[in-house]
């Protein structure tokens, strides 16, 4: 992935009928369709996530049903010319952290600022947090029984783009320092590698390691796998000029790739819209601990201006590529379920509505893609004096700077 190579487009992936249930109630006539709705929007990449509970529902088991489904999401892919790259340890989605029964720590009191820990059978949530997932011996050979299984089953198809090792790691489980979570990388990327060197690997940032020491800094991960991430969304940033502000996510890939010392993969980006739709607005709803959000809701044109702003200008900041989140609004039958059931914009992240009709933003990325954009060499940077570790020292402080830098002077900027 090198300037003249296609700018690498895809989008993440969850079924619109289904949700975080489609292993555990897999269609594969269902999938296909899907596949083919993403494909004529001119899409290369479809991200989609093994969920922990259905893959693995105990640490000494991985099942066999959800290997075969796995396979046959890759055999559709093929067909239509698309490649996957699978997620393990999900793991935190869209808000709630979702977990096999096994990983749950009954002996741990729940934290009050922590996030709703669910399960396809658990809705209503655990009344525990999960276990530590990087220092538990048992978690630890169970990961690597995981990786061993999956890799040994798709490894060689040819609709395999890479693998990535977690959504969001941090908000799952926090390491309890970023040594710990760079041992935890290494070590589970040396698993893929034994099973699979051929295809990269990566980990799945977002903005909680720009802001701050969350356990995974992005140049400890950088140094430990094959390709730099980040998420990120200006509708939850404190430092975004407005919720569709489309200069603070290439200003996150400039600086991810400041930090990583190499281009970035725009993994996650997006916005949600309203149903139905309407002005772009401002709501307060119920979290799932009785707490207000304040949720923007954005109209479905002004949504897809997003998408057509934010698009080139991270081609302008050098980045490999960028997905989309999320494929599809969700079916009503949802709503009162996670994460649809507390989280309402979850409900309407899609390129589609929860009928399958494409949205606004669904054509501008196709329009996009029918530029046929390449990777470029980045015509903004951010320059980071002291590298990483001056960085680190105050994190939030100097992303607050750059950005008002950036954002002053559309040029190269340095802090």
């Amino acid at each position: 992935m090198t300037p003249g190579e296609p700018f690498l487009l895809g989008v993440n992936y969850w079924p619109r009928r289904k949700a975080m249930g489609w292993w555990a109630a897999f269609d594969p006539i269902e999938v296909r369709e899907e596949f083919a709705v993403i494909r004529s929007l001119g899409l290369r990449c479809v991200r989609f996530f093994l969920l922990w509970e259905s893959f693995q529902p105990s640490p000494d088991r991985v099942s066999t049903t959800a290997l075969d489904h796995l396979r046959a999401v890759c055999d559709t892919a093929a067909d239509l010319g698309l490649v996957v790259q699978p997620t393990f340890f999900t793991g935190h989605m869209s808000g709630p952290n979702w977990a096999p029964g096994w990983l749950v720590d009954a002996s741990r009191v729940p934290d009050a600022a922590g996030r709703q820990v669910v399960g396809l059978d658990r809705p209503g949530g655990y009344p525990h947090p999960v276990v530590d997932v990087y220092e538990t011996p048992l978690v630890v050979e169970a990961e690597d029984r995981l990786i061993e299984a999956v890799c040994g089953a798709i490894r060689d198809h040819p609709a395999l783009w890479g693998w990535s090792l977690g959504n969001e790691p941090d908000l799952f489980c926090r390491p309890r320092d970023a040594a710990t979570g760079r041992r935890w990388v290494r070590d589970r990327v040396a698993a893929i590698r034994a099973a699979d060197p051929a295809h990269p690997v990566l980990v799945g940032l977002h903005t909680a390691s720009l802001e701050a020491d969350v356990g995974f800094r992005v140049d400890d991960v950088a140094a430990e796998t094959d390709v730099s991430v980040m998420h990120g969304y200006s509708i939850y940033s404190s430092i975004a000029r407005a919720p569709l502000d489309p200069d603070y996510v290439p200003f996150t890939a400039a600086l991810t790739a400041a930090l990583a010392g190499r281009p970035v993969l725009y993994e996650e980006f997006g916005v949600n819209t309203g149903s139905p739709d309407g002005p772009s607005r401002w709501e307060e709803h119920p979290g799932w601990d009785g707490r207000k959000l304040r949720i923007h809701f954005a109209s479905e044109d002004d949504a897809a201006a997003y998408y057509a702003a934010v698009l080139p200008r991270l081609v302008d900041a050098g980045a490999l590529g960028a997905f989309a989140w999320c494929f599809a609004d969700y079916e009503p039958g949802l709503w009162d379920r996670p994460p649809c059931d507390h989280q309402p914009h979850e409900r309407f992240f899609g390129l589609v509505r929860p009928d399958g009709t494409i949205k606004p933003s669904a054509i501008a990325l196709r329009d996009f893609a029918a530029g046929d954009p390449v990777i470029r060499e980045p015509a903004r940077t951010v320059s980071l004096h002291g590298g990483p570790d001056a960085y680190y020292r105050d994190p939030a402080a100097t992303m607050r700077d750059l950005y008002a830098t950036w954002v002053r002077s559309g040029a190269s900027t340095s802090a």
